[in-house]
């Protein structure tokens, strides 16, 4: 079969450069699954200490699956996106119901948590399905080699991209094909000062040629961010403290947090609230926030709706909480009242 020059060249290069990743070195779909979930939106460097721990931690889907939901999202705490952490825990669930990993691509596509690009991946690497996997890096590669201006973010150009890397995909390669164009995107053609001098498809790189590297690939405006305020209430009562479990239809479902004082009203005897930071940044993708944070000390247990709870403070680390409300706490903890 004789394969176009663009898919020739990106072989050569990734058997020449291919990262080391831990979980290139197996063929276990758990384990190349677990690596796609974790590095959705998480740099590799930090999502590859992630993995490390979950499959020490959770060996095999059976013992992921067997957790409870708390134990995933304290294990999960810092990559955010936690619902991608609540979907890798229902997954897992489903494949030991069905007893076995699934292996096409219509099976991985059921799996809680997983789009078209995360089943193409696994699907190629795990069982050499021949399928394109188009993430962010091999959008912005095949955007400037064919000078492609389609916006990335749109039905069209979702549609086009696949298409396009579908045809440049060596049936019989796909997993090296599929490993080799994020890894190029990632090392050679990344999002800014792309090395284009050293790399191998100089001669023929429309974006090279016309002077639109910078510009491509081309993305259509999305929705503006917005900003959100939060208030909390820290309260130390003889070395407790109250807290609750974030509800679904917002941020942090299923993560702990302090007294959210706009959703709780509670009486302060004047004097006893201590403000302890104020406008704490904490970006989102699509948002903002700005947090404020209070100490309350009292020796006396205030009435709180029944979903708090008081656990010790020296307990907090044991449940899964925002990033957020990990650098709130030790902000309150520190504070020393008269």
């Amino acid at each position: 079969m004789t394969y176009h020059p663009f898919t020739i060249t990106i072989l050569r290069w990734f058997s020449e450069n291919r990262r080391n990743l831990p979980w290139r070195e197996t063929n276990d779909p758990y384990a190349i699954w677990l690596s796609e979930i974790i590095l959705q939106q998480t740099r590799i460097q930090q999502g590859t200490a992630y993995w490390e721990r979950f499959m020490e931690r959770f060996p095999t889907v059976e013992a992921l699956a067997a957790a409870s939901e708390d134990e995933v999202l304290r294990l999960w705490q810092g990559l955010g996106y936690y619902s991608r952490a609540r979907n890798l825990h229902k997954a897992a669930k489903q494949i030991v119901e069905a007893g076995r990993f699934p292996d096409t691509l219509e099976g991985i596509k059921r799996l809680k948590g997983v789009g078209d690009y995360t089943a193409a991946a696994i699907g190629s690497i795990a069982f050499g399905l021949p399928a394109a996997a188009v993430d962010g890096n091999v959008y912005r590669v095949l955007a400037r080699y064919f000078g492609m201006d389609t916006p990335i973010n749109t039905t069209e150009g979702k549609k086009v991209f696949t298409s396009l890397a579908q045809e440049l995909l060596p049936k019989d390669e796909a997993s090296a094909f599929n490993q080799a164009l994020m890894d190029f995107g990632a090392m050679q053609c990344t999002p800014s000062s792309p090395r284009c001098m050293t790399c191998p498809l100089t001669e023929t790189c429309e974006a090279l040629r016309t002077g639109k590297v910078e510009q491509l690939p081309v993305k259509k405006r999305t929705l503006k961010i917005q900003t959100r305020r939060l208030t909390y209430l820290y309260i130390r009562c003889k070395g407790q403290t109250a807290i609750h479990r974030r509800e679904a239809g917002d941020i942090w479902q299923g993560l702990w947090e302090p007294v959210d004082m706009e959703q709780v009203q509670l009486s302060v005897p004047e004097g006893e609230l201590k403000l302890v930071c104020q406008n704490v940044k904490h970006v989102l993708t699509h948002r903002i926030l700005l947090a404020d944070c209070y100490l309350w000390e009292t020796t006396e247990r205030p009435s709180l709706p029944d979903t708090y709870v008081w656990v010790d403070e020296d307990s907090l680390d044991r449940y899964a909480l925002p990033r957020l409300i990990e650098r709130l706490i030790p902000l309150c903890r520190s504070q020393v009242l008269p």
